[in-house]
């Protein structure tokens, strides 16, 4: 099979970047001393999860229970939950524990250790509990400084089937910085903040061993990780626009793209219509933060390399997509009905959780050498 033949909208995605991508994240990793503990919930692919854990532990992280027993089926036995935990959910963790997989969970209030420790006795199961906390994002977390860590540590560590092993954060609001400069006091912020956090705990003799840290942006740019024992970077795997203009990459980092065929033309517009719509694209726009006239993706040629100058998707429908040129010319003659083009994505997590596979190329190649399943739900 090859990008010609096959149908669309579908998911593409080149293995040479992203093994590209996974190295170096490995090397920063290893060359700062801090394990690393990728995200698959972008990924959620077990080939991808190999490519990002090797030469490191296989330890991954996952934000559902869909993707833990995803990759606990196929091998990968050490796993954190980094979502706040849900005491309905432990049912299926309890029984990847049973399987021989270890999944950390984590947590930021008293209410949820009460329900989940409660849960664990029905169930019982034990399971290890990360404390998160919150240093800048403002979405969860417990303040480093707050009275409540350490009244949320106090009630784990005396739970007869919890066992404290340390605390987690993670910096959202660095997908926001405008220049590199910002990113890495965001880093610091980041650092700091978690640090403080496990300093406190071990001042008052609770565990601490693992003190877990890292978005993409901030594990590319950070100073130090001094204190940190693992990061979690997830996007970096794959790569997207908004990272282009955060500045975590460079556009020939971006590994996945949105295959379309050309379906229609507006003559009155000088617009393409595709057949990668909202579903397939996402409704993302969270690269046009950094940069004009990326609407909900850049085109590429089939056998991608560099976005064409000007084309892009300028509004998308349930499964239409209209293509434009942000210099005014139109379209019509250069995109062709059925021709097909890739997309890059905006935000790839959002876009990629719409497909089931990966259609694999190499080298920019369109013959298509693998397919890779993913994982999706809930």
């Amino acid at each position: 099979m090859d990008l010609h033949s096959i149908q669309t909208p579908s998911l593409v995605v080149d293995r040479t970047i992203v093994a590209a991508n996974c190295e170096a994240m490995a090397r920063r990793a290893t060359r700062a001393g801090v394990s690393l503990r990728p995200h698959m919930k972008t990924g959620k692919a077990k080939e991808i999860a190999e490519l990002a854990t090797e030469g490191h532990s296989g330890a991954i992280t996952v934000s559902t229970a869909a993707e833990a027993e995803f990759f606990a089926q196929r091998g990968f036995a050490d796993i954190t939950y980094a979502v706040s935990m849900s005491a309905q959910k432990l049912c299926r963790l309890a029984e990847l524990q049973r399987g021989g997989a270890t999944v950390t969970l984590i947590t930021d209030s008293l209410e949820a250790v009460e329900a989940v420790e409660a849960e664990a006795v029905r169930l019982s199961s034990s399971h290890r509990v990360l404390i998160e906390i919150d240093t800048g994002g403002k979405r969860s977390g417990v303040d480093p400084e707050s009275p409540l860590l350490l009244a949320i540590a106090r009630a784990i560590d005396q739970s007869a089937v919890l066992e404290l092993c340390g605390v987690l954060t993670h910096a959202g609001h660095s997908y926001h910085c405008t220049d590199i400069a910002a990113i890495v006091a965001v880093a610091e912020e980041e650092r700091a903040g978690v640090v403080l956090a496990s300093e406190r705990l071990r001042h008052e003799s609770f565990p601490c061993e693992t003190v877990s840290a890292g978005s993409t942006p901030t594990a590319v740019h950070a100073a130090s990780f001094e204190g940190l024992t693992e990061i979690r970077p997830g996007v970096y795997t794959l790569f997207d626009l908004d990272q282009v203009g955060i500045g975590s990459c460079v556009l020939a980092d971006v590994a996945a793209t949105v295959l379309c065929t050309v379906i229609g033309h507006n003559p009155s517009e000088g617009t393409a219509i595709v057949d990668a719509g909202g579903l397939a694209l996402s409704k993302d726009v969270s690269a046009a933060e950094f940069m004009a006239n990326a609407g909900y993706g850049l085109v590429s040629e089939i056998g991608g390399g560099p976005p064409i100058d000007g084309l892009f998707v300028t509004d998308v429908h349930q499964e239409h997509g209209i293509v434009a040129d942000a210099n005014g010319s139109p379209v019509l003659d250069a995109m062709p009905i059925g021709s097909k083009w890739r997309v890059l994505p905006n935000h790839v997590c959002m876009t990629a959780a719409a497909h089931q596979q990966f259609h694999v190329v190499e080298r920019g190649g369109v013959d298509i050498v693998e397919v890779w399943d993913r994982s999706s739900g809930w």
